[in-house]
C-alpha cells in the first residue's frame, strides 16, 4: 500500500505561495477541478472523486487527524464511470459530503504540491511526500518540514482535518 507523510494548511495568498513554489518546482502548474464524495464509514476515508474530465477515483486511505505531519496509508482505483460507482456507494455507504475544488498540481521532487480553492472554505495548501519503498517515514517528515521552510508555512496555519470535516462544521 503507498504511503505519503503530508500536511495540510491554510493559506493568505495562494497567488503569493504559487510564485514560491513556481521557482522551485519540477512540473506544473496543472489545474485540476474536482469534486469528492465522502461516503459514510468507520474505520476509514472512502472518497470518490470526479474529475470534469468525467473520469475519477475511487480512494481509500487511513490518515490520523493531527497538526504535524502525518503518514497518509492509501489505495486507488481508477474508473471511466464515477457517475455510476457513485450511486452503488451510495446505495452502500450512503454519502456523508461533498468537497468542490480547483487544485493546482506541482510536483517539487518526491512532493506533490496543492495549492486548493476549496468552495465555501477558502484557500488551502497541502504537501505530500511519496515514500519510495526504502524510505522511513522520518525521512518523509524531514523533507515536508524542509518544505515548510523554504515556502514559509507557518506552524499555526496548519490543520488537523480533512476538508470534509471543516464543511461538516459549517
Amino acid at each position: 500500500m503507498p504511503i505519503n507523510i503530508e500536511i495540510k494548511a491554510r493559506v493568505k495568498s495562494l497567488v503569493l505561495l504559487e510564485e514560491k513554489v513556481k521557482k522551485i518546482a519540477d512540473f506544473g502548474p496543472e489545474l485540476i477541478k474536482q469534486e469528492d464524495v465522502f461516503f459514510k464509514t468507520e474505520n476509514c476515508r472512502l472518497k470518490l472523486r470526479i474529475f470534469d474530465s468525467g473520469k475519477g477515483e475511487l480512494i481509500y486511505y487511513k490518515r490520523a487527524n493531527t497538526f504535524q505531519s502525518k503518514e497518509s496509508n492509501y489505495e486507488i482505483y481508477k474508473t471511466e464511470n464515477p457517475e455510476s460507482l457513485r450511486d452503488v456507494l451510495n446505495k452502500a455507504y450512503g454519502s456523508e459530503i461533498t468537497v468542490r475544488k480547483k487544485r493546482v498540481l506541482y510536483l517539487i521532487g518526491q512532493t506533490r504540491v496543492h495549492l486548493d480553492e476549496v468552495e465555501e472554505l477558502g484557500a488551502f495548501m497541502e504537501l505530500e511526500y511519496v515514500l519510495k519503498n526504502n524510505e522511513s517515514r522520518k525521512q518523509g517528515e524531514n523533507a515536508v518540514t524542509q518544505l515548510m521552510e523554504t515556502l514559509e508555512i507557518s506552524k499555526s496555519d496548519l490543520i488537523s482535518v480533512a476538508y470534509a470535516d471543516l464543511l461538516a462544521k459549517i
